[in-house]
This record gives C-alpha cells, sequence and structure tokens, in this order.
C-alpha cells in the first residue's frame, strides 16, 4: 500500500472514531426521554413493546462502526477506538457535572430546575452507560475476531451478527440494572426494558449488515485488499 493510501485509511479511521464517540456520547445526554414504537400489540410483562430510551438510537452505531474497524483495521485499532470512546464520556460527564453546579442567571432562558431535570441523572447515566458499555463493547470485539479467525475472514454476517447480539444482551442487561439500583426508573419496568431494548437492538443489528457488506467491500475495493487483509496504520 502507498504512503498515500495509507494517509486515506488514516482519515477514514479518523471519522469513524468520531461517528463512534459522536453516537455514544450523545446516547448518554439524551436517554432520559423515553418513545414508544408498536408494530405489533404486545405486551411483555405488563409493558408494550416497544417502550424504550431515545439513547438506544444512535448506540447500535457504534457497535456497527467497531465491527468495521474490526474487520479492516484490525483489532487493537478497535480496542482503541473503544478506549477513546470511554475519555470522552467521562470528559462529558465532567462537563455536565461543573455545568449544574454553577447557577444560572435570573434572565437564563434554562434555569437551574429545567436543567437539571434534563441533565440532573446524567451523571449516573454515564457511568452506568460507561461500565455497561466498556464491558459489552469488549466483550464484541473479542466474539467478533474469535468468528473471524474461525471462519478464516468468511461469513461476515455471521461474525457481524452474532457478536453484536451477545454484547448488546450484556449492555442492555447492565445499563438498565444500574439504572434500577440508582433508583433512575422502577424495578417494575426492569424486566419490559429489557426484553425490549434487546429485540429492538437485535432487529438494527439485523438491518445494518446490508451496511456492513457495504462498508467492507467499499474499503477492500479502495485499497485493493483480500479477504481477512487487514489495514496497518501509521
Amino acid at each position: 500500500m502507498t504512503l498515500k493510501d495509507k494517509l486515506a485509511a488514516q482519515r477514514i479511521y479518523m471519522l469513524l472514531g468520531a461517528l463512534f464517540i459522536t453516537s455514544l456520547v450523545v446516547s448518554n445526554l439524551i436517554f432520559q426521554k423515553f418513545f414508544y414504537w408498536y408494530p405489533f400489540d404486545i405486551e411483555i410483562f405488563g409493558s408494550k413493546l416497544f417502550e424504550i430510551s431515545v439513547g438506544i438510537l444512535p448506540y447500535p452505531i457504534t457497535f456497527l462502526i467497531t465491527d468495521l474497524i474490526s474487520e479492516i483495521y484490525g483489532k487493537k485499532r478497535a480496542n482503541q477506538v473503544v478506549v477513546a470512546g470511554i475519555f470522552a464520556s467521562a470528559f462529558s460527564l465532567l462537563i455536565v457535572y461543573v455545568s449544574s453546579i454553577v447557577p444560572a442567571t435570573s434572565w437564563s432562558p434554562v434555569d437551574d430546575k429545567m436543567f437539571t431535570t434534563v441533565f440532573g441523572n446524567t451523571v449516573l447515566a454515564v457511568f452506568a452507560s460507561m461500565m455497561a458499555y466498556l464491558f459489552a463493547q469488549f466483550i464484541d470485539i473479542q466474539i467478533y475476531h474469535f468468528w473471524k479467525s474461525l471462519t478464516k475472514g468468511q461469513h461476515l454476517w455471521l461474525r457481524n451478527n452474532f457478536s453484536t447480539f451477545i454484547s448488546q444482551f450484556v449492555d442492555t442487561f447492565t445499563v438498565v440494572g444500574l439504572l434500577c439500583v440508582f433508583n433512575i426508573i422502577p424495578w417494575e419496568n426492569f424486566p419490559g426494558l429489557i426484553l425490549s431494548g434487546f429485540l429492538f437492538k437485535v432487529l438494527v443489528a439485523l438491518c445494518d449488515t446490508p451496511f456492513m457488506y457495504l462498508g467492507v467491500y467499499l474499503f477492500r475495493k479502495r485499497f485493493d485488499l483480500k479477504v481477512n487483509e487487514e489495514i496497518l496504520l501509521l
């Protein structure tokens, strides 16, 4: 690979990292709004399917990006993006905390009460999300590369979906459990939110499989990569 190609691959890696970090941080900031999507009139443990947090919407993007980075750039680069995401989440946590303790002026469009209502639980939520996310993402990367090694780079759909299914269940179970422990959501909503959140993520993971194939195809065509070949960055 020429130097020009390596520089192009480096820029794409940085853009993917930026999308990953943005999706992660935003999901932590907007989690307190819940919405419903009722494709089927089904109740699970007294909760409608699907009643889920809007924070779940950008979150599957992070797993798609880490899988794509794992496939093209390798396990080490995927882990680096995960660590960068943890740092960004921690830094956003600090910013929200400092913003919450400084008093609002009398003419501020957003007063202290409104700010606390929207962001008051963000510190606990980001902590819970960080713990769940850290655990789930490293599981996702490990399982992805296990299947990649086992299949010798074949059957992309298998490692893309099964690594995401397992890691998403771990993430959903952990973060909802921690939010219940912190009394942010009531325990009676725990089983319904677990199943709704996990099933929604499974549907999204299945839908993003064509995008995974498209991304891998474009990378291999642009950088003339063989099956199971990875880009070594500078």
